[in-house]
């Protein structure tokens, strides 16, 4: 049995228990990827919303992901206009990596079974397209200067360049 497949994923809380365990990840390198100031910006207390989550291996947040709600008056990438979810960012710990938390986090947002929209980051693109993710073929979605990847669920359509 596959220890990934019993791991539940969490809602993070935007706490100071949660910045010290994102400060793990900073460690890592890969500033682009740094949650931290993410966090940091948000912090208020437990009750907070949170765009950010996780899983854990023991006590050890292992993997995390931001994940925003996208309001459909806000869509420029599907048809019919829809509420989306942006997946910003996923980082898995150097020594957790290729043992499916990343893919555990990316199944857990396609389970809203709503579209999803990410810019790939260093060394993803392959990871991306394993998890069903296409590049926008709308010239003009391209976003913060990269091509953002696209996840469709049933029945929701990319819009043409028509």
């Amino acid at each position: 049995m596959n220890f990934v497949e019993n791991v539940k994923v969490e809602k993070l809380l935007i706490n100071y228990k949660t910045l010290e365990e994102f400060k793990r990840f900073k460690e890592y390198g890969n500033q682009e990827l740094s949650m931290l100031e993410d966090l940091q910006s948000n912090i208020v207390e437990n009750d907070s919303i949170s765009p950010f989550y996780g899983l854990y291996y023991g006590e050890t947040l292992v993997a995390r992901m931001s994940l925003y709600r996208v309001d459909k008056k806000y869509d420029k990438y599907f048809e019919p206009q829809h509420e989306y979810l942006e997946l910003w960012k996923l980082e898995v710990l150097p020594h957790y990596r290729d043992k499916g938390y990343g893919r555990k986090l990316v199944e857990y947002a396609q389970g809203y079974n709503l579209p999803i929209k990410t810019n790939p980051r260093i060394n993803s693109q392959g990871f991306w397209e394993k998890m069903g993710f296409q590049k926008a073929k709308y010239e003009m979605q391209r976003d913060f200067g990269q091509n953002p990847l696209l996840w469709l669920p049933e029945g929701i359509k990319e819009k043409s360049a028509n």
